[in-house]
């Protein structure tokens, strides 16, 4: 990287699915004195474009496979100096691109040492999905990462007997810090280009995996696999999950399945998590549905990372009830640098000293947080506040859903109401007005959904189900998005 041109601050950009050369970039491009940016290969041309040149990307290495999302970009982008094709033995499209074995011929040899003035020269940058606009680049920093493999090896109980399944794609919050807490703790990285759901069930036995991350839907997938092949884990295993709120019932299944499950919350901007639901003891004997119930909670602070409250709009607490709602803020050592070439963005972000995470939640007697929903997608119908995630939620404990999400959707009379989009579990069946029922037994009838649409739930790139826009476009939005009507 220093042969080729690589000045201190410049960015190197990878294109790549979960293989060692991406697991390697971690810390090859920090060490050389760089700014690591990890891009998601689920995006399109155009976006990965934007991204190449807002952060002013010098390098890019590209995985074969996914050469066709870069090749109409040769020679157009003006900062951009070479492009590094890797192969790992996955057929793609031809690319005009120096070979990965040319680029490290150049190599002089002998020890790289660390040149670090500052601990707070930024590590990497990591993209927002942009569900809001152009997504931003968001800024990590050398302390900031390190204190958060510190405190992934802590709370995750990381050893060197540790081996760790890649099923979270590296390119999210840099695999929210494993690539870093892993190696520190001199555990064993297990590659995985693609997750599916039989290779993970395979791998976690021929390899002894202790620990992997995913997304609720891939909770999903692989409790879906193990039902219908009779499938447990053959020994302890700790699955971390983020991205969306887990359901309760999914969490149960998984720990009837011998794992672990560890839920944590945070963001971009904090590295990923910021907070763990870390387990009481004073719970153990509880049964499998309130354990699952109390795991479904955002929780309290990784130790070494910082603070979390949940306030109102005048940044007082509000009551630890479990009830009031308020919006969720953080502070502390895995907090983002900032928003790269965007000062505006940066400051209201950190309004009142603290990041605003945009996320509306409770605070309990006990000090841990809940999600209940996002600022910007609460409901709200005849002047009641819903919470998509509590009718999601109890969507989840019918036995014929798979997943489920819930939006509003406008009405002359109410302003808005609840639309579900659930998406039925493989040979199930669940009618529309039995599900509507359903949830009528268990909460409120004014949250409950006023339609129920089925169909596959589209996904945005983190592995969050994407919901569909709010307003106007809500009404056409819905039933092309699911079909329409029941089955």
């Amino acid at each position: 990287l220093r042969t080729s041109g690589l000045e201190a601050g410049h960015t190197v950009s990878f294109l790549c699915p979960n293989i060692p050369e991406m697991l390697a970039a971690h810390f090859a491009v920090p060490l050389a004195g760089g700014v690591l940016g990890a891009l998601n290969f689920r995006l399109g041309t155009g976006e990965i474009a934007y991204i190449l040149e807002h952060s002013e990307t010098r390098l890019l290495f590209v995985e074969r496979e996914l050469a066709g999302l870069v090749a109409p970009l040769v020679g157009k982008l003006p900062l951009l100096r070479e492009m590094v094709l890797i192969d790992d033995g996955v057929p793609g499209p031809p690319l005009a691109a120096t070979s990965l074995e040319d680029f490290l011929a150049r190599a002089p040899g002998g020890r790289v040492e660390l040149d670090l003035e500052d601990d707070e020269t930024s590590y990497s940058i990591n993209y927002t999905s942009g569900t809001t606009g152009r997504p931003k680049g968001v800024l990590y920093t050398h302390r900031g990462a390190h204190i958060h493999a510190v405190g992934e090896v802590m709370q995750m109980g990381l050893t060197p007997s540790s081996a760790y399944l890649w099923t979270l794609p590296m390119f999210h919050c840099n695999g929210w810090g494993f690539p870093w807490a892993v190696t520190a703790a001199a555990g064993r990285h297990v590659c995985l280009r693609k997750v599916d759901a039989a290779a993970v069930f395979d791998l976690v036995a021929r390899e002894g995996v202790t620990h992997f991350c995913g997304a609720p839907t891939v909770l999903v997938m692989l409790a879906t696999h193990a039902a219908q092949h009779g499938l447990r884990f053959p020994h302890p295993v700790k699955i971390v999950t983020a991205a969306a709120p887990p359901s309760p019932r999914i969490i149960q299944t998984m720990e009837e399945m011998g794992a672990t499950v560890i839920h944590v919350y945070g963001l971009t901007e904090t590295y990923g998590p910021h907070t763990v639901c870390a387990w009481n003891p004073d719970w153990d004997s509880l049964d499998f549905g309130e354990r699952a119930r109390l795991k479904a909670r955002q929780g309290v602070p990784y130790p070494v990372f910082g603070e979390v409250r949940v306030v109102d709009e005048a940044m007082r607490d509000v009551p630890r009830d479990g009830a009031t709602l308020g919006e969720v803020v953080m502070r502390g050592n895995n907090i983002m640098k900032g928003y790269f070439k965007d000062p505006e963005a940066t400051a209201q972000a950190f309004r009142g000293g603290w990041f605003h995470s945009g996320d509306l939640g409770v605070w309990h007697p006990d000090g841990y947080i809940e999600l209940r929903d996002r600022k910007k997608d609460i409901i709200i119908s005849g002047g009641e506040n819903i919470s998509s995630i509590e009718v999601e939620n109890c969507l989840y404990q019918h036995p014929a859903v798979l997943e489920a999400a819930v939006v509003g959707r406008p009405d002359e009379k109410w302003g808005e109401v609840p639309v579900a989009f659930v998406d039925l579990k493989p040979g199930a069946a669940a009618s529309e007005a039995e599900l509507i029922a359903f949830c009528r037994e268990r909460i409120a009838h004014f949250k409950c959904p006023k339609q129920v649409l089925f169909g596959p739930l589209p996904k945005t790139p983190p592995g969050k189900t994407r919901t569909w826009p709010r307003g106007a476009g809500a009404r056409e939005a819905a039933p092309a998005a699911a079909g329409g009507g029941g089955r």
